[in-house]
């Protein structure tokens, strides 16, 4: 009888102490320590799997495109306030400007002839271009310019500013690690010209020029970089090669993640990893029709709607997806995709950091 009893309180109690004065009394010290036992916290600390503040959210693009034009109305860009940016708060981080533990999003708005100063910070970030051009980011003094469909690479601790050389105004996304730099405490930033460098708006970059030739390097940069050398990857290569998986599929090739889901990474010529350090970059094309099975994973991903129409399914509710809309997928919960019609999303996410640390974990469907 005795032994029932304690394996009853094993269950429900967790075998915790009986409540006494001297127990209060130890407890209390420890809060006078700043200590905390770990016998009261295992299920939060050591969950069963992981359970996020982060919840999934979708941002419209008819909502955040208006804001955005109204914050050109209004607010000026130039030194003090940087970048003309509105970062994508989950609702779940307590009003943070974070979209995940790891990521930051932003929508940034660069009005006719404009210029955002340059600076430097320790966080990588990209740009990605949903629509639009005439503006060119300059990186460590290279004019990068920004059209429909392209990444655009800052990595950390490398000077950029921006200018629009048009008389239209342009908004892109912009993708960096701040959360997860700020809460490990490794940032630091630096300002720089109080315009850009490099005026000039080449096609192509001289990193581009450099390279970006399939499968060649040049012998003169024959040192792995952390981040990628090239400054844009562009929407052109990017919609062949998505074209040619489906069409190698069609002949029979296991050229697709998944019938009818083509995708590929961006990666760093230099190592053949990812982009950057912090944050993998990729684009999914679906054929009209097709749906992708239920993934899990560790670790988070944000997605952008380029072109078409579809619907996320996230932890089992569907939202319906247009040009432009951005949604959020945090750490283990649930997600797939259906495409209406043919439907191309950039997503970025933090899984070079999983991978390296030893975290990472994927569920596909029930198994």
């Amino acid at each position: 009888m005795q032994n029932d009893d304690v394996n009853h309180d094993t269950v429900e109690h967790g075998m915790q102490p009986e409540d006494t004065p001297e127990l209060r009394a130890l407890y209390q010290s420890f809060q006078d320590n700043h200590m905390n036992p770990l016998w009261t916290q295992t299920g939060d600390l050591m969950p069963m799997h992981p359970k996020p503040q982060a919840v999934p959210h979708v941002w419209k693009w008819s909502t955040l495109l208006p804001l955005a034009e109204a914050s050109g109305r209004l607010v000026p860009v130039g030194r003090g306030g940087e970048r003309r940016a509105i970062g994508l708060a989950n609702p779940g981080l307590g009003g943070n400007t974070y979209i995940s533990p790891t990521l930051w999003a932003a929508i940034q708005y660069l009005g006719p002839r404009e210029t955002a100063p340059e600076h430097r910070h320790s966080q990588n970030a990209f740009r990605f271009v949903v629509e639009g051009e005439g503006v060119w980011t300059v990186v460590n003094g290279d004019p990068v310019r920004m059209s429909r469909g392209d990444l655009l690479l800052t990595p950390g601790w490398c000077f950029h500013g921006h200018h629009n050389d048009r008389d239209a105004p342009m908004a892109w996304l912009d993708g960096l690690d701040i959360p997860f730099s700020q809460q490990m405490d490794v940032g630091f930033f630096e300002f720089g010209s109080d315009s850009v460098t490099d005026y000039a708006t080449p096609n192509f970059s001289r990193g581009e020029r450099l390279w970006c030739h399939p499968g060649l390097r040049p012998v003169s940069q024959l040192n792995d970089t952390v981040a990628s050398p090239i400054g844009a990857y562009r929407w052109e290569f990017t919609d062949r090669a998505l074209t040619e998986q489906l069409l190698l599929e069609d002949e029979g090739q296991p050229a697709t993640v998944d019938p009818g889901h083509a995708a590929i990474r961006y990666t760093n010529p230099t190592t053949g990893g990812d982009v950057m350090p912090t944050i993998r970059c990729q684009f999914h094309r679906l054929r009209a029709g097709t749906q992708t099975p239920d993934r899990r994973e560790v670790g988070s991903s944000v997605f952008q709607v380029f072109e078409g129409a579809g619907a996320v399914v996230l932890n089992g509710e569907r939202h319906r997806l247009d040009k432009g809309d951005l949604f959020v997928v945090p750490s283990w919960v649930s997600w797939s995709l259906e495409a209406e019609e043919q439907f191309d999303l950039f997503r970025f996410s933090d899984a070079p950091i999983m991978e390296r640390l030893g975290f990472m974990r994927t569920q596909v469907g029930d198994t």
